[in-house]
């Protein structure tokens, strides 16, 4: 069972409709014992950053999401559930993220020609042809919806970026963690062959 976490502050629609097309179920919970009997998890996440830590810390799921991980279960993190992972935002002074990978949350800069929030297609550098991405061409376009991006500090876990004014950390992964910066749900049979990817780790190399 994959468990798509609800701590009421995402678009979880889209990531409920693009899993059925796949043929795989999805089971939406905001219970912490449930989450714990999944097989794998999503964390979506639209909006602001600081709203949505605040939702997430009183839905009373994180010492759960700290312990799925640590059992190496796939966990996927999508937008805003990517920079969650992180320990903090320019979006929200002052307020905390999970701390799990190290890294920045940045505002994208205003340059010439660039409308933020970034809206739209760009094209992947992958860095990896594993994973997420396997069986991926090289230059996948996929969609993005943000007005923040990640600097991630340990380079060797992206796995893949785009540029967009700036060079943005588009996907990283830590063991069975992945995140990505792009929506999948929304990035056509592109994203759709990344979440077949990622159910296809279930089962594997888990505690």
């Amino acid at each position: 069972m994959i468990a798509l976490i609800d701590y009421g502050a995402g678009n979880l629609q889209s990531v409920i409709k693009a899993f059925h097309y796949i043929g795989c179920e999805v089971k939406v919970t905001a219970d912490p014992k449930e989450l714990q009997r999944a097989d794998a998890a999503v964390l979506p996440g639209v909006g602001a950053f600081g709203d949505a830590m605040n939702s997430l810390q009183k839905s009373g799921m994180v010492p759960e999401i700290y312990h799925f991980i640590e059992q190496n279960k796939p966990f996927l993190g999508i937008c805003l559930g990517l920079q969650m992972l992180f320990e903090s935002s320019e979006e929200s002074d002052g307020v905390k993220g999970l701390g799990i990978l190290p890294g920045k949350i940045l505002r994208i800069p205003d340059g010439p020609g660039l409308k933020i929030p970034h809206i739209g297609w760009n094209s992947l550098d992958l860095k990896c042809h594993t994973g997420l991405f396997e069986n991926l061409p090289e230059n996948s376009y996929v969609y993005f919806v943000h007005s923040y991006y990640l600097k991630a500090e340990k380079r060797h876990q992206v796995i893949a970026t785009t540029s967009y004014g700036v060079e943005i950390d588009a996907a990283v992964q830590r063991g069975n963690l992945f995140a990505t910066q792009f929506h999948p749900e929304k990035s056509g049979q592109v994203g759709l062959k990344i979440l077949e990817n990622f159910v296809s780790m279930i089962g594997e190399g888990n505690a």
